[in-house]
């Protein structure tokens, strides 16, 4: 067993690194060393801590049932350390090369990260931030399984060690390629609402990233014991609007979307025939970087973009 005082502290740098990267390779490049001083670390973590840690699976390197134990309490302790040896006006975000996760749709890589990426390259130049699709059963594990800084999802229930903060409610409208045949025949004009008769008989694309065929819209199409033909389902939000723009399909989309997207790849934008109830967006957060004051930055910028897409001029309603 280790005696803290004969410990070296830094040691802890290196095995979450480890944990994090599961190559020497990599953890050398994420706290600066090279790969024989994480090596000789790592060495030395074994001998305090009388475990393994690490071992060799094929190409791989995974960590023992112990190093495992320590990840989570590891980098809460990190993170509470970091608090610590901080002062509230440590922070600066033109100097910062912190590294960001965000966990959300591609909803976010077109209406999110562009105006993101503008902020950043104009306060925070040396800032990287990566946006990864969600892939856990439940989204808010992309914090703790897949190392995401923060998640974008609808609002639900989360555990108690996360954090949350509403950041955005998206409606939806119905999408259909300009000149729509049907639409145009019917004497339906952009911004109007769809007959419930030509909504539910044209066939509709859904997105849906587990390939389910009922959204929102069919249960309030239900509710008043009608329903709709879908046809298609896709697992991105650009996957629906370019199939509904290249063909007489149409769709239900979040209407900030579709009015970022309308004019540049020639739809035109409709109402829904039923009351389809909007989605609160939600970010969320590991507890642990709650008071990190990068983090807490970033949370900022991001919340203030997505606040402002709900302020942006209409087009087609």
């Amino acid at each position: 067993m280790a005696n803290l005082n004969a410990f070296d502290l830094n040691l802890l740098r290196v095995l979450d690194a480890l944990l994090r990267e599961r190559s020497t390779v990599k953890a050398g490049k994420r706290v600066g060393l090279s790969q024989p001083a994480v090596s000789a670390a790592l060495a030395r973590l074994r001998l305090s801590l009388g475990d393994e840690l690490f071992f060799r699976s094929g190409k791989g390197f995974e960590p023992t049932q112990f190093a495992l134990s320590l990840e989570e309490p590891l980098r809460n302790l990190l993170a509470q350390m970091e608090e610590l040896i901080s002062g509230p006006d440590a922070f600066d975000p033109a100097t910062s090369d912190a590294r960001f996760r965000i966990s959300g749709a591609d909803y976010f890589a077109e209406l999110l990260m562009p105006v993101l990426t503008e902020r950043l390259q104009a306060m925070a130049p040396s800032m990287r931030t990566h946006l990864v699709n969600m892939v856990p059963s439940q989204p808010f594990e992309a914090l703790t399984i897949y190392d995401a800084d923060l998640v974008l999802i609808p609002e639900m229930d989360l555990p108690d060690w996360a954090e949350w903060q509403r950041v955005h409610t998206s409606d939806f409208c119905v999408i259909a390629r300009s000149g729509h045949q049907r639409l145009a025949d019917a004497g339906v004009n952009p911004g109007s609402v769809i007959p419930i008769d030509l909504f539910c008989d044209i066939s509709h694309v859904l997105f849906s990233s587990e390939g389910k065929r009922q959204a929102q819209g069919d249960v309030a199409l239900a509710g008043i014991g009608r329903q709709r033909r879908v046809v298609m389902t896709l697992p991105v939000f650009s996957g629906v609007y370019r199939v509904v723009a290249g063909s007489d399909l149409i769709a239900l989309l979040p209407t900030a979307l579709a009015r970022h997207v309308a004019p540049s790849v020639g739809l035109d934008i409709f109402l829904p025939p039923v009351n389809v109830p909007s989605v609160q967006i939600v970010m969320a957060w590991h507890r642990r970087t709650n008071a990190d004051p990068a983090h807490k930055w970033f949370r900022q910028q991001i919340a203030e973009i997505l606040d402002d897409l709900e302020n942006e001029p209409e087009y087609g309603l």
